[in-house]
């Protein structure tokens, strides 16, 4: 008798082992997409800053371009756009390649962007340069340096742009620094960088010091295609300048529409002249056909 009981048990088991082995084949095959269908993967997280660092001289008045780095560390982003960069400029930063000690110290790849260059002030020298930089955790695969018009001869600008892939997801990056003290130049330099930006197909990331405040033609020409970060993720005035008594919102970050601001804040330092703003973006998911998704 116990002979058979356990003969029964043991095929009972059996049963339903083999039972539960098909419905969870069954439910794979029913939960696994038509060959050729299309999925969209989980959206990218991106964290952008824009810093204009006045060369490295603090409120001070000291120069000080390791305070930069630290400011730009503690920010946490993975791409920054910075404004107000020497490259063996002058006896004002030592002739120092900011661009390039920054990269290095904060282990990130470069994009320089030489709105002015210069010859050198000795035959062999490197040349004198000023202009904007970005920095990347991700490989810079591309980069160009648009120079703006500026009709009434003021400095000259430029509109930086590199194209780096962030997890499979590609993104173009701008970063520019409008004229500080003509309207006229700044809408002219904003009506080029919207020829530059209707070029683009990929999600759009612009980082800047554009030297009029939300309310300007200036900026309404650029939001007109762009997103500003700040209206959407952040919270109160969202002031940057000057970093001693914050009463303008002249630095942003702006982004396509397909690009969503989950975060945006104000860092608060006196490295330099502006407060930086950093933000955390999210990008579009990747769109994948049924053999290549995760």
């Amino acid at each position: 008798m116990r002979s058979r009981i356990r003969s029964l048990l043991l095929l009972a088991t059996l049963l339903a082992a083999l039972l539960a082995t098909t419905l969870a084949a069954t439910t794979a095959v029913a939960a696994a997409p038509p060959a050729g269908a299309h999925t969209v993967a989980a959206e990218r997280q991106l964290r952008v800053a824009t810093f204009n660092i006045h060369h490295g001289v603090g409120l001070d008045g000291v120069l000080d371009l390791a305070r930069i780095a630290a400011t730009v560390e503690r920010t946490g982003a993975e791409v920054v756009g910075l404004q107000e960069v020497d490259r063996h400029w002058s006896e004002r930063s030592n002739f120092v390649d900011q661009a390039t000690w920054l990269a290095e110290q904060l282990d990130m790849h470069l994009a320089f962007g030489a709105n002015l260059d210069l010859d050198p002030p000795t035959p062999g020298a490197p040349r004198r340069q000023f202009g904007t930089a970005i920095l990347s955790a991700y490989r810079i695969r591309t980069t160009t340096n648009t120079l703006l018009p500026r009709p009434l001869g003021g400095e000259q600008r430029g509109l930086l742009e590199v194209q780096i892939k962030v997890r499979g997801i590609p993104v173009r990056v701008f970063n520019t620094h409008l004229q500080h003290d003509s309207q006229v130049e700044r809408l002219a330099q904003v009506e080029r960088i919207r020829q530059v930006l209707s070029t683009a197909d990929e999600s759009v990331v612009l980082l800047g010091d554009l030297n009029a405040t939300p309310d300007t033609p200036e900026i309404a020409g650029l939001t007109d295609l762009l997103v500003d970060a700040w209206v959407t993720a952040g919270v109160g005035d969202g002031f940057t300048f000057d970093a001693a008594t914050p009463h303008a919102r002249i630095d942003y970050v702006m982004s396509s529409g397909n690009v969503v601001a989950r975060t945006a804040a104000v860092v608060t330092t006196d490295a330099a002249d502006h407060l930086p703003v950093v933000a955390d973006l999210a990008l579009p998911g990747k769109t994948l056909t049924g053999q290549d998704a995760p």
